[in-house]
């Protein structure tokens, strides 16, 4: 049975594998984008206990491999009976929040501190000026390392078949088990993630695009 065929004859299970990848990494990405805005305003908070809250937050992400907060999640939480779908989405939530939060803050402090002070002189409090002001001119800068971000998280959420989810990952290597053709599965697999990056790099291009023409 040559590639091509392979391809062809699994491509049901395999969409239904792309399905759940493409919910795990959404969700969580949604929810990670709420994690990292939280902490990036603890960073540039200038009040040292929550600076020092955000620094351990991202020490601790950045020492941690997200298999291991994945198995933290799923086996730490067995007594709230959490699915193996939430499991998967809090760890990589949690995982990439620490980076999301450091994009937004270097993004928000490379805005100049005049628009700010501009804000404050117009009667805006400071928190309306970081609304209005600050986050729509940062959100643009940001946007571009949050994109590639988001393609990291699509890949991270192949880890999600070590608690034995039925993902794109899972899918190949299982079926690779069966007949015993890992390589063949493997390609066909690299295929699905492949069309799921060209299209997240699509959204982000066009979000990039109406950004720009919006200024």
């Amino acid at each position: 049975m040559d590639l091509f065929t392979k391809f062809i004859d699994t491509y049901p299970v395999f969409l239904k594998g792309m399905q759940l990848t493409f919910e795990l990494t959404i969700v969580s990405i949604v929810i990670a984008i709420f994690i990292g805005l939280f902490f990036a305003f603890l960073k540039i908070s200038n009040i040292k206990i929550l600076e020092w809250i955000a620094d351990l937050y991202i020490f601790i992400v950045r020492g941690t491999p997200l298999v291991v907060l994945i198995f933290i999640f799923f086996f730490g939480l067995t007594a709230l009976n959490i699915s193996d779908f939430l499991a998967v989405v809090l760890g990589l939530a949690f995982h990439n929040g620490a980076y999301i939060a450091e994009i937004f803050r270097g993004a928000i402090q490379s805005i100049d501190n005049g628009q700010m002070e501009a804000g404050r002189s117009l009667g805006m409090t400071k928190s309306l000026t970081m609304r209005r002001i600050i986050l729509p001119q940062a959100s643009r800068r940001a946007l571009p390392p949050l994109g590639n971000q988001f393609i990291i998280a699509l890949k991270d959420s192949s880890l999600a078949s070590f608690i034995g989810m039925y993902e794109l990952f899972n899918v190949a290597t299982t079926h690779g088990s069966l007949k015993y053709d890992y390589m063949s599965y493997l390609l066909i697999v690299a295929v699905y993630y492949l069309v799921l990056v060209l299209f997240f790099s699509i959204i982000v291009h066009l979000i990039e695009k109406k950004m720009s023409s919006s200024d």
